[in-house]
């Protein structure tokens, strides 16, 4: 599928969908799973979109739609305790 902002090789904007017909139908359902309440989706966590979807394995699915699920990184949570922790540090 085509990334949100992709442009053609001239710069224009994608404006025709890579898929079409039924199969594009299953990968609008999947993204519809996956995608949060706030945004219009169900919200289900990988295993049941696994189930839903037929995939053999939660790595099929996983591979073709984990860039869709939300992400789980607290790089930014962990960096504002580290900087919570040094400032009373330094502040005794």
């Amino acid at each position: 599928m085509w990334t949100q902002g992709e442009k053609e090789t001239e710069g224009q904007p994608i404006t025709v969908a890579k898929y079409t017909g039924l199969h594009s139908l299953r990968h609008f359902f999947a993204s519809r799973c996956i995608n949060q309440p706030q945004h219009g989706g169900l919200g289900l966590p990988p295993k049941v979109v696994q189930e839903r979807m037929g995939h053999p394995s939660i790595a099929m699915t996983m591979d073709v739609y984990g860039h869709l699920f939300p992400s789980t990184d607290d790089s930014y949570a962990l960096a504002t305790a580290e900087q919570t922790v040094l400032s009373a540090a330094n502040a005794t």
